[in-house]
């Protein structure tokens, strides 16, 4: 058990903050001045500090690198109408960590180390989440395999991370969306589950691909037919259809389980949707927006919150969104803001506070 006395503390003398406008911050590009580091060796979490945040120093072998032994999570801060700090659902991210990690054969980290450390660094570093409209502190756990030797088998040290970032909106503007048939993201019985850091990477070829064509990003389908959509780019999405509300669903393991995701089906279920989890095929879309009753498209996501589809164009056929007469989309994101921000109550419990 690691308690909070276990946790080495040192303390910059002169924070990086006093430098910096968090007004309009764009989205993981500046650092907070402190981060928790922890080292797994000999079958046990040892090292456990916070520090000033600062460059690593590894081997040109470190087995991460070569093999891709590695996972992240992205959970977001808050002040409320009062400044006081919440941490929107982390237990969700650090159960789904663990996920992460139990599939790519790493480590599981306490609730000690992950929710304790986490909860202290941003006690430490509090100052620099903003506290405007649309803005957080994005929060990245991460862990990789620190083994120094070139061989393809589990690594027997690793090391975790946790590193913070001020941020503004990270999607700002509709988005218009490419359905990709040729470049897959995940197949049952991969880790399109987990969200390893590989996942990404894969990702970035198809996508750059779409945004030559002057798209954002890609609608991903299966695998085996190209013919039933998964996630929307790095989040998860939703089809509004008719008085339905429709999400791909968990059970072939191919998507992540959201907690954006989660907290959007339980706010549409208020608002009087019927919400379905299931599988959604390309050609249903196209047949509820020829016939009318496609009314929303939106992608869901810890960086982005809630995001509005204006163009999903598949094959040769566009669908075209008017985003701005829309009322479910905004609706649930000025309430999920809300409710991060303090302004409503949280009856969900999803708040946890520093």
């Amino acid at each position: 058990m690691i308690a909070a006395a276990d946790f080495n503390i040192t303390r910059v003398e002169i924070s990086k903050l006093n430098d910096l406008n968090l007004q309009n911050i764009p989205f993981g590009k500046y650092f907070t001045d402190h981060m928790l580091e922890a080292d797994y060796e000999d079958g046990e979490w040892k090292n456990i500090e916070i520090k000033p945040y600062q460059p690593l120093l590894l081997s040109p072998s470190v087995a991460a690198i070569h093999y891709g032994q590695a996972i992240f999570e992205g959970i977001k801060a808050y002040k409320n109408q009062l400044g006081e700090a919440y941490i929107f659902r982390p237990f969700d991210n650090f159960k789904r960590f663990n996920i992460s990690a139990e599939r790519m054969a790493m480590p599981q980290i306490s609730e000690e180390i992950f929710m304790e450390g986490m909860r202290q660094l941003i006690e430490l570093d509090k100052n620099w989440i903003p506290h405007q409209e649309d803005h957080s502190l994005y929060i990245r756990p991460f862990m990789f395999s620190s083994d120094e030797v070139i061989g393809v088998r589990p690594s027997d040290k690793y090391k975790f991370m946790v590193i913070l970032s001020p941020t503004g909106p990270y999607y700002s503007a509709p988005m218009k969306i490419y359905v990709e048939e040729n470049y897959v993201r995940a197949v049952p019985g991969g880790v399109g589950y987990a969200k390893a850091a590989g996942n990404y990477g894969a990702a970035m070829y198809a996508t750059a691909e779409a945004k030559k064509k002057g798209y954002d990003q890609v609608l991903w389908t299966d695998a085996y037919e190209h013919k039933y959509v998964q996630e929307c780019g790095t989040m998860n999405v939703f089809f509004i259809i008719g008085n339905t509300a429709i999400t791909p669903d968990l059970e072939p393991g191919t998507i992540l389980h959201g907690v954006t995701r989660d907290s959007t089906m339980t706010l549409l279920a208020e608002l009087g949707f019927s919400v379905e989890e299931r599988a959604l095929s390309i050609d249903d879309i196209v047949d509820a927006y020829k016939a009318g009753v496609l009314y929303e498209v939106f992608g869901t996501g810890t960086a982005a919150t809630i995001s509005m589809i204006k163009e999903l164009r598949y094959k040769d056929f566009t669908m075209h969104f008017d985003v701005d007469k829309w009322k479910t989309a905004p609706e649930v994101k000025s309430k999920l803001s809300a409710i991060k921000e303090g302004r409503i109550a949280d009856k969900y419990d999803w708040m946890f506070k520093v």
